[in-house]
């Protein structure tokens, strides 16, 4: 639901911020996006960096938001580029930029959208990076211990790659979001949107391990931090972070001697990639890594035809050669 204008909101334009803190018109759409929009506490934090440094840019250059032209946007999209940025960085900025006007706008403080004729940004198209299938079976068979650290790292890793669970949602489990009868979990994505998504017998198998009698609650037993929920924890017995997880992946990663760059993402990307290998539907990878809009989990698509392609050429005996000779 909208809020109404107040009385002389559009003094929230020229009213001078504190230092270090951004501008009542911006504080003002900060909250709305928090408290009626539901986002994150992570996407605010982006958005909050991204006004800030476009009102310094505004700010050295003695203007306001209300005297803001299609000029001065493409200005500073300009400047961001010139100091190093990257595209896809950028984008993200108009894109904060061009979501704080369109506020302004529909609550009477601005007569128009000056990011209306603004440039855009072409962000260049990234393919995901994923490992391939044997690597994945190397790093999960690399930990072979039954020591708490090698229980919870083996449960983790099968939980990342299994389900294509973000690094947040895997660190962010309670024991109430497992359903072992059913064989699903309940995740917290983007969005605080909920879902469920099932689980391998593979990674049910390292989750039992885990959560039995010589994985996490012999990690908690010499912490004084024992009434956690969190389903993964660190050894002091607190919640698992995503920097520790992180750390988790690559290190696991290193001494199963992989090359590649391996990462929470990388097996996100992995179990898209190599469902749709398989033949998975492109609607139920969607559903399963959470995406709001099928166009994203159609990337893995070019993605596995690329690897399709390429496992034609190196396998097929005529497949080389164009005059059709054999190689």
């Amino acid at each position: 639901m909208r809020r109404e204008p107040s009385t002389g909101s559009c003094r929230l334009l020229d009213a001078v911020p504190p230092p270090e803190s951004l501008a009542p018109a911006s504080e003002s759409f900060l909250d709305w996006l928090s408290i009626e929009r539901g986002r994150s506490p992570r996407t605010i934090a982006s958005y909050r960096s991204d006004l800030r440094a476009f009102e310094a840019f505004l700010v050295e250059r003695g203007m306001s938001f209300e005297r803001t032209t299609p000029r001065e946007i493409d200005a500073y999209l300009a400047h961001l580029k010139a100091i190093g940025l990257a595209p896809s960085s950028i984008a993200r900025s108009r894109s904060a930029i061009k979501s704080l006007y369109a506020f302004l706008l529909e609550e009477g403080n601005l007569g128009d959208d000056p990011t209306r004729l603004a440039g855009s940004i072409t962000v260049p198209s990234r393919l995901p990076k994923a490992i391939s299938e044997d690597a994945v079976t190397r790093l999960l068979d690399g930990i072979s211990g039954d020591d708490p650290l090698s229980l919870r790292d083996r449960a983790a890793l099968e939980l990342l790659y299994g389900t294509g669970a973000r690094a947040s949602e895997v660190v962010g489990l309670d024991l109430g979001d497992l359903a072992y009868d059913e064989g699903l979990l309940r995740v917290v994505g983007k969005g605080d949107k909920e879902r469920l998504v099932p689980i391998g017998r593979a990674a049910q198998r390292a989750l039992g391990e885990w959560l039995g009698p010589l994985g996490r609650p012999r990690l908690l037993g010499a912490s004084p931090r024992k009434l956690t929920s969190a389903v993964f924890v660190n050894t002091r017995g607190g919640r698992l972070s995503r920097q520790g997880l992180h750390l988790l992946v690559s290190t696991r990663a290193s001494r199963a001697g992989l090359r590649e760059h391996v990462s929470p993402h990388v097996l996100r990307h992995s179990c898209a990639t190599h469902m749709l290998a398989h033949g998975a539907d492109v609607r139920v990878v969607q559903e399963l890594l959470g995406h709001a809009s099928v166009a994203t989990t159609q990337i893995y698509t070019k993605v596995s035809s690329e690897h399709l392609a390429e496992a034609y050429a190196l396998a097929h005996p005529r497949a080389l050669d164009a005059r059709g000779g054999t190689r």
